[in-house]
Order: C-alpha cells, then sequence, then structure tokens
C-alpha cells in the first residue's frame, strides 16, 4: 500500500490547509491528511483540522529551543508516517533535526516568485521594489530561508494602487490552487521511487 499520508504544520489560519483538504474532499488529491499541528495553542487552522474530524495537535514552541522543538515534531510525527510534511503558513524556520527526518519531503509554500522576496513580508518586499508581477512559490524546503528546489509557481500581476493586504489576498488564492498540484507531483515522484 502505498503512503500518501499529509502532515500538515501551520501556526494560523490555515488557510492552505483548508485548501489541500478541499482538494482531497473534491477527489483531485489523492491523499490522506494524518495529522495537523500547530506550535501555536490559539491557531484557527487546529480548530478547522478538528471541525473537519482530523487529528490535531498543539506543540506549543514558546520557549523552546529550535533543535529542541524539532526533536519533539519528528518524534510525534513518525507515529503518523507522514509521507510528506506540508508546511502551511508554519512561522518557525527549520533546524537539521526534522529536514534529516524527511530528506526532500518537507514542502513550503512561500507569496512570492522565489529566489525573490525571501523571508518575511515578501509582498511588501515586492511593492517596496516596484515589481510588476509577484506570486507563489511552492519549494522543497531545505536548511536555508525559502532556497529549497522549486517545484511549482504561479505569477500574479501586481496593480497600480496595490497595497500589501489586496497583492497578498491575489497571491493567496493562487496560492490555493497550486499548492496542492505540487503536493500530487511529489506524491506520484515518491511512488514512483524517483525520490
Amino acid at each position: 500500500m502505498e503512503n500518501r499520508r499529509l502532515a500538515i504544520l501551520l501556526s494560523g489560519r490555515g488557510s492552505n490547509f483548508v485548501a489541500i483538504h478541499d482538494a482531497i474532499s473534491r477527489g483531485d488529491l489523492n491523499a490522506e491528511i494524518c495529522c495537523v499541528i500547530s506550535n501555536m495553542p490559539e491557531a484557527a487552522g487546529l480548530v478547522r483540522a478538528k471541525e473537519f474530524g482530523l487529528t490535531a495537535i498543539c506543540l506549543p514552541s514558546k520557549g523552546i529551543e529550535r533543535v529542541e522543538y524539532d526533536k519533539m515534531l519528528v518524534k510525534t510525527l513518525r507515529s503518523f508516517d507522514p509521507a510528506l510534511i506540508c508546511l502551511a503558513g508554519f512561522m518557525r524556520i527549520l533546524s537539521p533535526e526534522l529536514l534529516k527526518a524527511y530528506p526532500s519531503r518537507v514542502l513550503n509554500m512561500h507569496p512570492a516568485l522565489l529566489p525573490s522576496f525571501p523571508g518575511l513580508h515578501a509582498q511588501r518586499q515586492a511593492l517596496r521594489h516596484g515589481v510588476k508581477v509577484s506570486g507563489c512559490t511552492v519549494h522543497i524546503a531545505d536548511e536555508g530561508v525559502d532556497t529549497g528546489p522549486i517545484l511549482l509557481q504561479k505569477a500574479v500581476e501586481v496593480l497600480e494602487g496595490d497595497t500589501e493586504e489586496t497583492l497578498s489576498a491575489r497571491i493567496l488564492e493562487q496560492e490555493h490552487q497550486i499548492y496542492w498540484r505540487a503536493i500530487a507531483l511529489v506524491l506520484d515522484k515518491i511512488s514512483a521511487g524517483s525520490i
């Protein structure tokens, strides 16, 4: 039996998680969400996970050193045996602990066309630089900040008068369209034995 289980890590509202869940429910994505884990107790994404009947786990990170936290995370994840770890607004920089446990199997969504504008406030960076096109990128997470191999990208035009909020909202719509497609690509590569 092939493993198509996804572990979702989030820190906030989890809109990308919901979009992934919706793609599975529609039959567009052949996968199963085995757990949703948040480092923030008040994350709205955890509430949504419970509403969907999924395993929702709060693993608070406050006051815990990064490597120690990631060791706890790996221990928790191992019990679910996920094929892929999907970062869906997980606001932590990963340590090598997690990346070594799941090599080339941690995916991240970034709201810019990488390698441009990595890190925080990508839309603000794009507007400050006056770019005419921004967008979003799904990539494999590595030890750098938004530096891993790119899987899929979607361009979004920057409109006259755009604010960080309006641009973010349009980019988010595209994130919801490409994240599940990138997950499908990687799961298919795993099934074929090419990862």
